[in-house]
């Protein structure tokens, strides 16, 4: 495993991590999750993701109890969290990022993890209808207290974070380090050309998600959702659609043969393939079985051996059905 700077800042991330989006309370307890850690730990991960919205609050508990029954230094290893959704129904509870929310949702956020502090904590959305100077002030007020020591944001626009750096530099303000985007062989345009300016003017780091494109980049749905998986979930319905697409599945097959020529399978080349991108620098993964943790693991050294010439193939196959 190798570790990555968070983009300008001084952190540094394994070029892994491990989140726990749908699978921590919905179909790993605190058991399984914890398994699933110290696999990712034992192969060098030293970042953890998170959401309050994941699971309903649920997912940061387990995660927190994990992380107590394992007793690792808290010096060794980065966790994060997520605001922007809420977990209540009525105003200043959801869908926002004004300053009442944010900072009574890092307390409880704290709370339910059993932690002090976390160590990255974004914006998961943007807000319309908050100023991002009130913004920017509450996640800078979150580092000041030592609740949080670094702040980002999450599938924000290159416009939206670039504004939020001018305020953040205006008032000398703990600025964005990071924004976390999907970024994968069919989501890639914010990626590599929304963001571009951004790395080289700001600094940015990425930590992104969803390489595997929730599973269709594993080949799992090319005969349908099968039972148990991540389409297959309750309240996933808008995914099953995706994840069946026609051209996308006949691509995968495709993509499928190159992997085997690597030596390697579907899942861990898509991963590799997302490790190639300098800007990068993490790529949250995911999984529900501590087995399927070691075998992600292996993408690190998949992605030394994809070449230009490899990389030109997989344009030709993928290129024109990327968002």
């Amino acid at each position: 495993m190798q570790y990555r700077r968070l983009g300008r800042s001084g952190l540094q991330v394994s070029e892994l991590s491990f989140g726990s989006w749908v699978t921590y309370a919905n179909q790993l307890d605190t058991g399984a999750a914890l398994e699933c850690m110290a696999a990712a730990h034992d192969a060098g991960v030293n970042f953890f993701d998170n959401a309050e919205v994941y699971s309903h609050g649920e997912s940061e508990r387990v995660m927190g109890e994990a992380l107590r029954q394992l007793g690792w230094a808290r010096e060794s290893y980065i966790v994060s969290t997520k605001f922007f959704w809420g977990l209540h129904d009525a105003p200043n509870l959801r869908n926002t990022l004004n300053r009442k929310y944010l900072l009574q949702a890092m307390d409880r956020s704290l709370e339910r993890f059993g932690l002090d502090f976390v160590d990255l904590v974004y914006a998961h959305r943007p807000d319309p209808h908050t100023p991002v100077e009130e913004t920017v002030w509450a996640f800078h007020d979150m580092i000041e207290r030592g609740q949080a020591l670094y702040w980002g944001t999450s599938e924000w626009s290159a416009d939206e974070i670039r504004a939020a750096w001018d305020v953040a530099e205006r008032h000398h303000l703990h600025k964005p380090v990071v924004e976390q985007p999907q970024y994968n062989l069919f989501a890639r345009k914010r990626v590599e050309q929304e963001y571009a300016r951004l790395y080289e003017d700001i600094g940015i780091g990425l930590t992104t998600w969803s390489p595997l494109a929730s599973g269709l980049l594993t080949g799992k749905y090319r005969n349908g959702v099968p039972a148990g998986s991540r389409g297959a979930l309750a309240g996933y319905d808008w995914l099953a659609e995706l994840l069946t697409n026609p051209a996308r599945n006949e691509a995968v097959g495709k993509l499928e043969a190159l992997a085997q020529e690597l030596g390697c399978t579907l899942a861990q080349f898509a991963i590799a393939w997302c490790l190639k991108n300098p800007n990068v620098s993490s790529v949250i993964t995911g999984a529900s079985r501590a087995a399927q943790v070691v075998e992600n693991m292996k993408a690190v050294e998949v992605a030394p051996r994809i070449t230009p010439e490899l990389v030109a193939r997989v344009e030709a196959i993928a290129g024109g059905l990327a968002d």
